[in-house]
């Protein structure tokens, strides 16, 4: 293999393996299937990227890679086995209707859904937590056992114990609701703090910090507080959702800000931060405006670029073609979004329909709007984003 190809592919390892796997889990329904998956996935870019090139997204590579190796796996498993389950299993994993479609990006959504199915409360706390740590942020048993104060094998054994109880009583790969929330949350925040204390003193290795460690669990951390901070604001007394720029920020909670804001710059000035601080930098620049129209959407537009260089995806250019309208005006932004659309992506994606309508209707382009709406209505799945865009929908003239 040539050098250029090992170490893209040794960096793609290093910042995607645990997200890439966060999607195998919801795709394959199963942890021990996704990390056998995510490793076929690896073996065959060792194989193919260097007569082929490294893909444009090496993740959605990857991802698609490792999916249809487990669908062949199991079929291969139908071939020796008298039940149809098998089959069944391959077949429905097969069909792309459900399943991960390579022209969005939900990687960090999966990562999401990934912490909340390991702190589901069917598991004990500390298996809990050691999942979470293990699967999702990638940890040895040996840096987890160090957290808890107890033997590697220990901690190895509970991991295996906590897969096989999410797996016999089926606990759904998803995000609780508002009413499920707080009994989940503790875990959630209590991996954080474990991510930050072995960033803060690490378990093993030549240097007494990782700083990589601590300045993403600060900025996770400062993500949520952030994001948080608006929630007041973000639905109408009614339940309907309101945008960023029609927000009450009266109603933005002012002391979860200034907390976010100073973990944001703690994160960057440790120079070895990650996707969450700068996500954090971003969300910390809409939140310090006292307008929507003094928003430093440069600023914003510059941060963008940071991230998509560290970590692209299709969902940040969506929404740096979203601050290039705020900046330049919504031709130079519609143009990025439909050079999205041109090249064959975010062709499913309700949100992409959704800004390209809302670039439309600012520049009099009617009737691109309504049908750009009705698009994203069509493939909208959430009631509170339906009723949304049917009411933009209704109010466009004519």
């Amino acid at each position: 293999m040539t050098d250029p190809v090992r170490a893209t592919l040794d960096a793609v390892y290093r910042g995607e393996s645990r997200r890439i796997f966060a999607t195998l889990v919801r795709l394959l329904g199963d942890f021990d299937r996704a990390e056998e998956a995510l490793h076929e996935a690896f073996r065959a870019a060792l194989e193919q990227w260097p007569a082929q090139g490294v893909p444009a997204n090496p993740r959605a590579w990857l991802v698609s890679a490792g999916r249809f190796k487990a669908i062949d796996a199991i079929r291969r498993q139908a071939r020796f086995s008298p039940w149809d389950e098998p089959a069944e299993r391959a077949e429905a994993l097969a069909d792309p209707a459900p399943g991960w479609d390579a022209d969005t990006d939900e990687l960090e959504d999966d990562r999401l859904r990934l912490v909340f199915t390991c702190c589901h409360p069917a598991l004990s706390p500390d298996a809990q937590v050691a999942l979470t740590l293990r699967e999702v942020c990638g940890l040895a048993p040996e840096e987890i056992a160090r957290a808890f104060m107890v033997p590697a094998p220990t901690i190895a054994q509970r991991i295996v114990r906590a897969k096989a109880r999410i797996r016999d009583t089926r606990i759904p790969y998803q995000v609780p609701t508002r009413i499920e929330l707080p009994e989940r949350l503790d875990a959630v925040l209590r991996v954080v703090y474990l991510v930050f204390n072995e960033g803060y003193a690490a378990s093993s290795g030549e240097s007494l910090t990782r700083a990589d460690l601590s300045a993403e669990a600060l900025g996770l951390l400062a993500l949520m507080l952030l994001h948080d901070a608006r929630r007041a604001a973000r639905t109408s007394a009614q339940g309907e959702i309101v945008l960023l720029d029609q927000q009450d920020r009266g109603l933005w909670h002012r002391a979860q800000i200034e907390e976010g804001a100073a973990l944001v710059e703690r994160a960057l000035r440790s120079r070895r931060f990650g996707p969450y601080a700068l996500q954090a930098a971003i969300a910390a620049v809409h939140a310090e405006a006292e307008r929507a129209e003094a928003t430093d959407w440069p600023q914003i537009v510059g941060l963008y670029d940071v991230l998509l260089r560290l970590d692209p995806s299709l969902v940040a250019e969506l929404n740096r073609a979203a601050a290039i309208a705020m900046r330049d005006g919504p031709a130079a932004g519609l143009a990025l979004v439909d050079a999205l659309f041109a090249r064959g992506e975010l062709a499913d994606y309700h949100l992409a329909h959704g800004a390209r309508a809302e670039l439309c209707r600012r520049l009099g382009r009617l009737g691109e709007a309504r049908g750009a709406y009705e698009r994203a209505l069509a493939l909208a799945r959430q009631q509170p984003e339906r009723q949304f865009l049917a009411r933009q929908l209704a109010s466009l003239p004519g």
